[in-house]
């Protein structure tokens, strides 16, 4: 007989009595989803992850007595087994920035479709990261302004046996760019574009364009 698979286990965190209830009931009618309690603040957020020990984090920014992003850090100095997703109103490009630096695994607005919601949650239990496009833009931007703060004189960075033109399709990336867009750019096709980041991704060890836009950004790449 097939074992049942796990439900995820969420722990819903906002100050909102109104939409916590009102997400509570959406994930309750998914398959697979269990929530498992509801914080009102930052500070109850910490508290109830380390209690209840939940799969996925939904943990709003503008939180009381512990701000979400403030949570979101003591958590992972905590080193609480959770993946954190930010369900916010609107972020700015520091926000995004520090989030992801702090931890989050993804990122979603408040005014989001429910499938986008559901898909975040998946992914990030599959070791994903997921940033909604909206805030992806952000990223990128913030990305791009910490690149132009590099001094000149800096040493190179470790190119992990990278080719030239996997650099410039790294570039491309961080630069926000699609596919369709790093095709023209370059001259080549979409399916080409998607052979060097296969093969990119191979060589630096990640799963996604996010993950690579972080270990770029991170590590110095271009």
């Amino acid at each position: 007989m097939r074992r049942a698979h796990r439900r995820i286990r969420l722990l819903i965190a906002d100050d909102q009595a109104l939409f916590r209830q009102a997400l509570r009931l959406l994930l309750e009618t998914e398959p697979g989803f269990q929530v498992v309690g509801e914080a009102t603040d930052g500070l109850e957020a910490v508290a109830l992850t380390r209690r209840l020990k939940p799969d996925v984090l939904l943990l709003d920014l503008a939180m009381p007595r512990l701000p979400g992003l403030e949570a979101l850090k003591s958590i992972a100095e905590g080193s609480l087994p959770v993946r954190t997703i930010l369900v916010a109103g609107a972020m700015t490009r520091a926000d995004v920035l520090t989030a992801l630096s702090h931890g989050a695994h993804g990122i979603v607005t408040k005014d989001a479709p429910p499938t986008v919601l559901f898909e975040s949650i998946r992914e990030v239990m599959n070791g994903r990261y997921w940033i909604q496009a909206e805030a992806m833009a952000n990223f990128v931007d913030a990305v791009r302004e910490s690149r132009e703060g590099t001094p000149a004189g800096a040493p190179l960075p470790q190119r992990y046996n990278l080719t030239p033109r996997e650099l410039e399709v790294v570039r491309a990336v961080l630069d926000g760019l699609a596919n369709k867009e790093i095709a023209t750019l370059l001259g080549v096709t979409e399916a080409t574009v998607k052979h060097h980041l296969t093969s990119i991704f191979d060589k630096v060890g990640v799963s996604n364009r996010l993950e690579l836009a972080l270990f770029a950004t991170h590590h110095g790449l271009v």
